[in-house]
């Protein structure tokens, strides 16, 4: 049970649920209590047998330590898995590498020059195997039953970017042997999801369905609950923290299940996350967004100047693009401030980029020059020029603290694997979280689309007690004075910041 007494809107949710038959969607604000809220709807219905549905394992233990017994909580995931293994008759087999193993073998059979091609985008090709799972794609001509989302036309016009004739042929083989994979057992995680939708599965009957998290429902997503959601819906969610449209989460998926499922609107528009200063900052894109009388003020700050002795430990640095992270990992590294960069799958594949360029001995001159051409290949064939021109700054911040590549790739493993009382993450992977004090880095890099107006209320609503805005180019470093006296290096933060 709760601890505390609901508010005005809670109640009103708690409500609707108990006495209504009513479809719900409640739309809740950054900080505005809707685990809290959710367990107590369910508390309000003992007596029926519901499924909530969680986006990630954490949220999910954390609901079944709260939700009462006759709430069965899972994450899509193990939902997908369930159902793939009893519509099969298959004991499942969880394997995360099931399609690596095959693109080498077939990449292995190809001619030398193609096969140069072929691994050179490796991890490419692999991405964008993984990327046609979680958006419903089936290739041409094949399972013709199937209910696929994605057709091959509709999923090489969705590719960020445009493959070659080789590399479409190896995505479209090597989804092929997954999806057989798939019907023999061997499943990975997007499976645990693709499967059970677009092929005929018997689905679990539930009374209710709560889902969390509805901003961030992809199409497959809302497939798959179409499925499922026989009986009665209740939904929460925040439209203005929808920001994962580029790994398919649709812009406007709540508006689709208010339509889908004709939902009555609840609101949540109280804060207990953010003080006041924090709210009223987030209310050009929240204007109802409100806080408790008991919030503390807070503060709001923008530094025309600033250091690492200006930074609390339990502070997190947030940015929109990832090379002024790493950026601010080298300086704050340099001035004796340990800062942890959030999220190691941007530096497993900048590493692995990194050592594509060139032997360990290259020189940095070189090494520099295979940047160059790699950027311009990229940007011939990529529909994303932004991620380009970011992960080739990030590769240059590296390259130019070593003499050799090798010595580059070194340095940047050493920064990913640092540990530390300050954080550096991008606003995608700030989402769900939050810190007492939080650093909002380079705010001028965010565009006016609507993917990016949302990451800003995003990365503002993060904070718990002061948000600051800063610059890279304002931060001081106490190696500055030094720098100067000694007339710089090859190393120095001009050079880093080239």
């Amino acid at each position: 049970m709760t601890d505390f007494t609901p508010t005005p809107e809670q109640q009103a949710c708690i409500t609707a649920a108990r006495d209504t038959e009513d479809n719900l969607l409640i739309s809740a604000l950054a900080g505005a209590a809707k685990t809290s809220t959710l367990v107590m709807i369910a508390n309000a219905l003992p007596d029926t047998n519901m499924l909530c549905l969680a986006f990630n394992k954490r949220i999910q233990l954390e609901m079944q330590q709260r939700l009462p017994p006759n709430c069965t909580s899972l994450t899509l995931n193990s939902l997908g898995h369930r159902i793939w293994a009893d519509s099969t008759g298959r004991r499942l087999t969880l394997n995360k590498d099931k399609c690596i193993g095959h693109l080498r073998s077939l990449i292995d059979g190809l001619s030398k020059s193609e096969k140069e091609e072929a691994y050179d985008s490796f991890t490419e090709i692999l991405r964008a195997v993984e990327l046609g799972k979680t958006v419903g794609y089936i290739p041409s001509h094949h399972y013709l039953d199937a209910q696929a989302l994605m057709r091959d036309e509709e999923f090489y016009d969705w590719l960020d970017e445009e493959p070659t004739d080789l590399q479409w042929d190896l995505i479209r083989k090597v989804s092929l042997y997954s999806l057989k994979q798939a019907w023999a057992g061997e499943i990975d995680f997007n499976d645990q999801i693709l499967m059970p939708t677009v092929f005929r599965c018997v689905f679990p009957r539930y009374p209710l369905v709560l889902i969390d998290e509805a901003q961030d429902l992809s199409a497959l997503n809302h497939a798959m609950l179409a499925k499922l959601a026989k009986g009665r819906l209740i939904a929460v969610g925040d439209e203005c923290q929808s920001i994962y449209g580029f790994r398919g989460a649709h812009e406007d998926s709540m508006q689709l299940l208010r339509e889908r499922f004709n939902m009555r609107t609840l609101t949540l528009s109280v804060s207990f996350r953010c003080p006041q200063a924090v709210v009223r900052e987030a209310q050009w894109r929240a204007p109802h967004m409100r806080w408790p009388e008991w919030a503390k003020p807070g503060e709001v700050r923008h530094l025309t100047e600033w250091s690492a002795d200006d930074i609390p430990n339990d502070s997190a640095i947030i940015c929109r693009n990832n090379a002024p992270l790493f950026s601010m990992a080298i300086k704050l590294l340099k001035d004796g401030r340990a800062a942890e960069v959030v999220g190691n799958d941007i530096g497993r594949y900048l590493i692995r980029v990194m050592k594509k360029l060139g032997d360990a001995s290259m020189t940095r001159e070189a090494a520099l020059a295979a940047l160059a051409d790699w950027k311009e290949r990229k940007l011939r064939k990529s529909r994303n020029s932004d991620s380009v021109h970011d992960q080739a700054d990030c590769i240059k911040l590296f390259l130019k603290q070593g003499n050799t590549l090798g010595q580059a790739i070194a340095y940047a493993e050493h920064i990913f694997a640092i540990a530390g009382p300050v954080k550096l993450m991008t606003g995608h992977k700030s989402k769900g979280l939050e810190f007492p004090h939080v650093f909002f880095l380079d705010e001028f890099l965010l565009r006016k689309d609507q993917q990016d107006l949302n990451l800003r209320y995003v990365i503002q609503t993060r904070a718990q007690e002061t948000l600051t805005y800063v610059t890279s180019e304002a931060y001081v470093s106490s190696r500055d004075a030094d720098d100067v006296s000694e007339g710089g290096g090859s190393t120095d933060e001009e050079d880093v910041e080239d």
